[in-house]
């Protein structure tokens, strides 16, 4: 696979190889740190990142490579120069892109125009980095896949949630988005996910009532009610929507009594979820984070033939 645009493509075979690797990479990082000498990542940003950054720098540092920050505000591109020109240019310098970008088909356009690999930072439609990683966190914390059922509560029209929807869907997790009518995932995403549990056997619901998705899930997951592509005026207005649907310590009640609770950070407490409820002991947002860091360097080594 050349690029790592979304998990549309993807496959049980290939997330389960790439959990495991990372695992391996997680146990023993010290056997990779000279894995890739005078190889560079560009980083290219046009949202704000504080995990995917960090993460991504800190992963090429360790593996004996170099990556250079460039944020879209400070170079031509989409202005002075054309994505598809970017791409070709940047090729002939690094030998792997990532790029946090707003729009879906810009990223496609960079990895379509680019030599060498490119990898979806975030977009406002997919994250699959983050859903990769999540992945790796759930099969640490569960040892399995089959069985367990993952609930979204929130703004089911984001980009979590539709990575979430393909991801569980490959791998066999059922998979129960709970959100407002006004804000559900977008459908050919829903039934790209519903061909993937044709094959792994997982369930997919979509409701409107927070305690009915939750109900029996083994792992609850929260993201933003503003994400960053969402205009500030429309704050007040989402908080109204959404309040039904925040995890507080009364909604983990009708999760198994050994649910874990995730969220990709940066959390609002007091919004998606109270403080209770992520600072508690079900809560593993800080592993997720942390295991950002792992599966992103397994992905690196996977796009550049470098796994070992």
């Amino acid at each position: 696979m050349k690029s790592l645009t979304s998990l549309i493509e993807w496959d049980n075979a290939g997330i389960l190889g790439l959990i495991s690797y990372a695992s391996k990479i997680k146990r023993n990082p010290e056997n990779y740190f000279d894995t890739l000498r005078n190889k560079t990542m560009l980083m290219i940003f046009e949202k704000p990142s504080l995990r995917t950054r960090v993460s991504f720098e800190v992963a090429m540092t360790q593996l004996g490579g170099h990556a250079i920050y460039l944020d879209t505000k400070d170079s031509p591109l989409g202005e002075k120069e054309s994505i598809a020109d970017t791409a070709k240019a940047s090729s002939r310098y690094c030998d792997i892109i990532m790029a946090r970008m707003f729009q879906q088909e810009d990223i496609e356009e960079l990895a379509n125009n680019a030599t060498v690999p490119v990898i979806n930072g975030l977009t406002n439609t997919f994250h699959p980095c983050q859903i990769l990683s999540d992945l790796f966190t759930i099969y640490e914390k569960k040892g399995r896949f089959n069985g367990l059922k993952l609930c979204f509560v929130g703004d089911g029209n984001n980009n979590i949630t539709h990575s979430l929807l393909l991801g569980c869907s490959i791998v066999g997790i059922d998979i129960s988005v709970g959100c407002p009518k006004e804000h559900m995932p977008q459908q050919w995403i829903v039934e790209a996910a519903k061909k993937n549990s044709g094959k792994s056997g997982s369930k997919i619901e979509i409701l409107n009532n927070a305690k009915n998705a939750v109900e029996n899930a083994d792992i609850v997951y929260a993201d933003s009610w503003m994400s960053y592509h969402i205009p500030k005026e429309q704050k007040e207005e989402r908080i109204k929507a959404f309040t039904p649907y925040q995890v507080n310590m009364e909604l983990m009640k009708h999760a198994k009594n050994d649910a874990v609770f995730m969220n990709c950070l940066p959390a609002m407490r007091g919004y998606e979820q109270t403080a209770e409820v992520i600072d508690s002991r079900q809560s593993i947002v800080f592993d997720q984070a942390e295991n950002r860091l792992h599966m992103q360097k397994a992905i690196i080594l996977k796009l550049l033939d470098k796994m070992q």
